[in-house]
Formats: C-alpha cells, structure tokens, sequence
C-alpha cells in the first residue's frame, strides 16, 4: 500500500519531491571551518568553534547536544539568518557566508522551510491561510495557493480542521499546521527546531511519526534539532555536538 506522501506526490506531478535520481543525493549542504563568536562584555562566546559539515540532499539529519552547544547557532547560520565570524557555508550553490541581505531574503523565502517549537502561527488566519501564506509571498495565485495548501493540510491529516483558526487547535495539530506550511513552497530545505518541545507525549509522538515519514520519502533535506533521544533515533543521520564543535557523527543501520 502506498503512503499518503508518494499518493499525494504521484497524484501532484508538479511537486518538490525529486525522487529517485542520482543528481538528488549530490551535496546540498556545506561547512567549512565555520566559525561563529559573540562578545559579552570583555568575554568573547565562540558558539561555533571550527564546525565542517556535508549534508546531502534528501538526508534527514537529527542534531543533538545540550543547551549551549551551539546547534541554534548552526541553524540560524543554515537558514540564512545570520552570518558567521569565519569559514564558508554553501547551501544549494548559494555562499550564504558572502550573500548579501537581497539574496538571503529570497533563499528564506524560496529555498527553506521552518518549524518552531512554538509553532509561531498567525491567530488572524485559519489553517488554509497560514499554509498558504508562503505561497502569496511569493506571488502564486491563489487559487494555486489554495490547491497546494490543500494537498499539504491533507498529508499532515488536517483535512476536517482546514477551515479553523488557530484557537481552536490542540498544540499537535498546531504543530502540523506548521510543517505544512514548511512545506508548501516546495524548499530544498526544512529545518525544525525543537518540534515536540512543546508538546505533550501523544502529540509529539504523532509530529514524529510524520516528520519520519516525509524524511524517509526523501520530500526535502530535513533537519531536526532536538535534545530528545527518540527525536535523534528517527532520523538516518545523528550528529552530535559539544562547545561548538562536531562531536559525534553516525549514521542509521536501516
């Protein structure tokens, strides 16, 4: 039987989802010697401390370690949202250690997906507009917009609560409505930071399992930060870290 992800991709023959072809597991991702410090006071942070990496496309990669070890920091840095003191980043051929404000601002909005512990929905809008709100940014139509909104809410099993507004969503299905929106502009790149953070064992248990799902369908390079262990065991990629360097590095038997 076919999973709701390869239904929904077959039936979309637009969709982000490039499967099965050797191009798509070449490179997305590169570090080299990056390397991030902040002063405080007289005191300089390196939150970042020589830090190289090479991530592929369509990997679904957990990054673990306790609080402080810098993994925010190599998010913030992945997702265009800060520049590093040193080194060099590449993410889809675009050197977002050199890359202006202008050309960021248009990888955030084309090229990645965010997922937020705290989910970070607009109140204003139901689910269909919150999906659809990357889309309109980037100047699809709406009818467009609608129609690929509701093939996400469908993947993420919000179908019956398409039409309510954030109120009156339990946190999981917060949750979802955020990864659909994560996914709905079609990135290279998800990035969910502490994603069952907030959430009681139930949800996070069914955020996992989809967050699995469209990680081992090779939908997008999915990359989880988490301090949980079950979080870190789903995924195929485990890297860990500590004082801002890249500890450990391991790989999933299945």
């Amino acid at each position: 039987m076919k999973s709701s992800v390869s239904a929904m991709i077959e039936k979309s023959p637009r969709s982000f989802a490039r499967r099965g072809s050797l191009a798509d597991k070449t490179g997305l991702i590169s570090l080299k010697n990056v390397t991030r410090d902040y002063t405080s006071g007289e005191r300089t942070v390196h939150a970042l401390d020589g830090v190289s990496l090479e991530i592929a496309r369509q990997e679904f990669v957990a990054i673990s370690g306790p609080s402080g070890c810098g993994k925010s920091t190599l998010i913030h840095l992945l997702a265009g949202l800060d520049h590093p003191t040193g080194g060099e980043i590449l993410v889809d051929s675009l050197a977002l250690h050199s890359a202006d404000d202008a050309a960021l601002t248009q990888f955030r909005r084309r090229q990645v997906g965010l997922v937020f512990q705290f989910f970070n929905l607009l109140p204003t809008m139901n689910v269909r507009e919150n999906v659809s709100l990357p889309l309109l940014l980037q100047g699809v139509s709406p009818a467009e917009s609608e129609e690929r909104a509701t093939q996400l809410i469908d993947l993420v099993g919000l179908r019956e609560r398409a039409d309510h507004f954030v109120h009156q969503l339990s946190g999981g299905e917060q949750q979802r409505t955020a990864i659909a929106r994560a996914l709905v502009h079609r990135p290279s790149l998800v990035i969910a930071d502490e994603p069952t953070g907030n959430l009681d064992s139930h949800s996070a248990a069914s955020v996992m399992q989809l967050l699995e799902k469209i990680g081992g369908e090779g939908l997008t390079t999915l990359i989880v930060v988490t301090h949980s262990v079950e979080v870190a065991r789903a995924a195929s990629r485990h890297v860990e870290m500590r004082d801002g360097r890249i500890v450990g590095d391991s790989r999933s038997a299945s």
